[in-house]
């Protein structure tokens, strides 16, 4: 039954399909032609509940990142998406701006291919725009992605991520890019970063900041990490990897759905996800716009699932979570060791939360003690008081107290 779970869910998405537009095309009446309904209170409440069945539906398109402008110096300046690279299985994202007085320098943010779209990310981007020239890892849903394209393994990102920073930087004047990674693409920027060092890649990066990340996941062992390892590999090769159904591009490819990570995630606090949608319906019907619009933002992004290939997936749960091999000094890429000793020329900072639940305190900074080569004015670390996981790269703390540290980094390096 396992193996047709996908089937299942497809089917049930299915069934639920009509109803939905009946939802949506409710609210669009209301919004069309029953300008009086706020005075009536039942029809609120009707409207309200249609709204929320509406919106409590799981979505498998990447979310618009929606940053059109952003504050550079005194004055707003245009930014527009544009694609500087279009891979198989991820495009690198370049949120481009006029050309300004001064260059700003470039910098790639590695975004986790975990289940969510890199638009998770929305917020690290716009911060970074103000004094950055900004790129974004843009991953693409494995289930749009056809056989032909081949296999997407642990391997295959770190190659994307030096081809990336290789296409960004300048190899004539031997200047690398700015690399910041957030979450899980922590250990592959350190393994793609210690290739390129190993290889005295003239477009290694001249900085990387590593925020949230499992380096070392036997640092003060998370709920999410004793998922990982309650079962066995051949476990989760049994009971979680899925084959694409038939009407999508990717047909018949292995994958981790990711509605089935959006499950997990959710039922480790359903309670609080309960909830929100309730406070959304009464929001709604009290009229209250601008509450129920902060709800309905973030389920918009946290609801838009993407599938992972099924070799990434099971390659990050072996060698990332059950064996920890980057920190052990056992990772391989392509038949070579990985030697993090061998970066010198790239300053690192890492960044952790206080109230970390996912990457706890001492997962990041174990990066410290790979790169042996660095000297100690090229390494940093910062642990934000008061946060939690997203609160490292999203919301008041992240733009005023964690990206002053991640700005002043780049400008010395720069």
């Amino acid at each position: 039954m396992l193996h047709v779970l996908y089937q299942a869910y497809q089917a049930y998405c299915d069934m639920m399909a009509p109803a939905r537009i009946t939802a949506r095309a409710a609210t669009g009446f209301r919004d069309r032609f029953l300008g009086d309904a706020d005075s009536m209170p039942f029809a609120r409440r009707f409207f309200a509940l249609a709204e929320v069945f509406d919106k409590s539906k799981i979505t498998h398109k990447r979310p618009p990142y929606g940053i059109t402008e952003v504050l550079c110096g005194n004055e707003m300046v245009e930014v527009r998406e544009e694609v500087a690279l279009d891979m198989p299985f991820g495009d690198l994202l370049h949120f481009a701006k006029p050309e300004v007085t001064v260059p700003q320098p470039k910098i790639l943010v590695v975004a986790p291919l975990s289940g969510h779209f890199a638009t998770l990310l929305r917020n690290t981007v716009e911060t970074l725009l103000s004094d950055h020239d900004v790129y974004i890892t843009d991953w693409k849903n494995a289930r749009d992605v056809p056989l032909s394209a081949g296999e997407f393994g642990f391997e295959d990102y770190v190659d994307y991520l030096i081809r990336f920073l290789q296409e960004i930087g300048d190899p004539a004047a031997g200047r690398g890019a700015h690399l910041l990674a957030v979450c899980q693409p922590c250990v592959p920027a350190l393994a793609a970063v210690a290739v390129m060092a190993q290889d005295d890649d003239p477009c290694q990066p001249r900085t990387m900041t590593l925020m949230g990340g499992p380096i070392d996941t036997r640092e003060s062992p998370t709920v999410v990490n004793e998922l990982a390892t309650g079962q066995s590999f051949e476990w989760f090769e049994a009971n979680l990897i899925q084959t694409v159904p038939w009407r999508y591009k990717g047909a018949g490819r292995k994958v981790y759905p990711g509605f089935v990570q959006l499950m997990a995630f959710m039922s480790m606090n359903m309670g609080r996800h309960v909830g929100q949608f309730r406070k959304l319906y009464q929001h709604i019907a009290d009229i209250e716009e601008a509450e129920a619009a902060k709800i309905i933002d973030f389920y918009d992004e946290y609801l838009a699932v993407l599938d992972l290939t099924a070799e990434f997936y099971l390659d990050t749960i072996d060698k990332v979570f059950q064996r920890a091999l980057l920190a052990k000094g056992e990772l391989t890429h392509r038949g070579r060791t990985v030697d993090c000793g061998a970066i010198r020329k790239t300053a690192l900072l890492t960044v952790e939360g206080e109230r970390d639940d996912i990457c706890a305190v001492g997962q990041t900074a174990a990066a410290h003690l790979l790169c042996t080569s660095l000297r100690p004015h090229l390494k940093r670390h910062h642990l934000q008081p008061g946060v939690g996981h997203y609160g490292v790269f999203s919301g008041s703390k992240w733009e005023k107290q964690v990206y002053p540290q991640v700005r002043n980094l780049v400008l010395a390096m720069h």
